[in-house]
């Protein structure tokens, strides 16, 4: 039997989550996953239904959610179905929930210098060894550069360098640190990927971005 993955998209249109929507399901599909899109926070309601999921993939840039919407989602991953995403469709999402960040992981705070500052993505010690990035050789993307609040319970499978050149900001004085890029973490029973490229789809295309995302959304449905 053929899992089941919902993709579920919408929020600021600026981020192309249509595109992005297109991009996974496609990916998805191509691991065998039998695939749900939806353009509605109301896909979330069904509580049954999302238990029976393997995997949801939400790409909604800010905007709110409602509490018949929030909860069966959380729960349906506390009780083992897989969370993946990218970019702020999944960690710059209805700001004032503080549960679906403690579920994510993380939270998009700035990201200096804007779009198209070119930053070098490393896998970690841990990530060369992890199924995700495995085999990943370091590359380089011109795009938002994420800075985040994140879980210290965080697996992080790679990072990039703060500060970069030519962006300064506010956290300059701190010095030079890496910034997670791809992490996995648990949610109760669930498995819980993100990366944070994927400002729009023709990033998401990029080929190594493509491979971990593929890889993220088959580990976190495992």
């Amino acid at each position: 039997m053929n899992k089941k993955a919902l993709i579920v998209w919408g929020g600021w249109m600026g981020h192309e989550p249509d595109k992005v929507a297109a991009l996974f399901q496609k990916a998805l599909t191509g691991q065998g996953f039998e695939v749900e899109v939806s353009d509605t926070l109301d896909a979330f309601r069904d509580g049954e239904k999302l238990k029976r999921l393997h995997l949801i993939v939400p790409i909604w840039t800010m905007g709110t959610i409602q509490r018949e919407q929030l909860g069966p989602l959380c729960e349906a991953v506390r009780g083992g179905v897989g969370l993946g995403g990218c970019h702020g469709g999944m960690c710059d999402s209805f700001r004032n929930e503080t549960e679906y960040q403690f579920m994510t992981g993380g939270q998009w705070v700035a990201h200096p210098g804007n779009d198209g500052v070119k930053y070098t993505v490393r896998t970690t010690a841990l990530g060369k060894n992890h199924p995700i990035t495995k085999g990943i050789p370091d590359f380089e993307v011109a795009s938002e550069q994420y800075y985040m609040h994140v879980d210290p319970a965080n697996q992080v499978l790679a990072t990039t360098r703060f500060p970069t050149p030519g962006a300064d900001g506010p956290h300059v004085p701190n010095g030079e640190f890496e910034m997670p890029v791809v992490w996995t973490k648990h949610y109760g029973k669930g498995r819980v990927f993100y990366c944070s490229l994927g400002h729009v789809a023709n990033i998401v295309a990029m080929p190594p971005v493509t491979e971990i995302c593929t890889r993220g959304f088959v580990w976190a449905s495992s």
